[in-house]
């Protein structure tokens, strides 16, 4: 399991998808971090309107802000590392990055040593 980090310009709200002008590009980008997270993934996302503490706390992110400005928001973090800034990548960066799914067959039912998926005569 990935612990991913987005640090995304001041928005409206979390995920930016309200108000009168919705950039396009966000719905499909909250919709490949909820599909990361059904993956196993550990993901947060920090708007540095509503979360700055959050901006402070990551030294590598408080330095590009000091340095760079808002302009190298949006930035994506995996495990530590900085892997994306300037844009929201696609759903294939982020399993590249994140590595390919795995949470769900851990999650599938072990054959118990007395039998059957569920332990009972039902099944075994």
């Amino acid at each position: 399991m990935k612990h991913v980090q987005i640090y995304d310009k001041p928005m409206c709200c979390s995920t930016g998808v309200c108000g009168p002008q919705v950039d396009p590009v966000l719905p499909r980008f909250a919709a490949d971090l909820d599909w990361l997270k059904s993956q196993g993934h550990q993901v947060e996302r920090f708007n540095l309107a509503q979360q700055p503490d959050a901006f402070i706390a990551n030294p590598d992110v408080h330095q590009l802000l000091a340095t760079q400005g808002t302009d190298c928001l949006p930035l994506v973090v995996v495990d530590g590392a900085i892997v994306s800034r300037k844009g929201y990548p696609s759903r294939e960066m982020l399993t590249m990055w994140a590595g390919p799914a795995g949470a769900a067959t851990a999650t599938l039912p072990v054959v118990k040593p007395s039998g059957g998926c569920c332990g009972g005569a039902a099944c075994g």
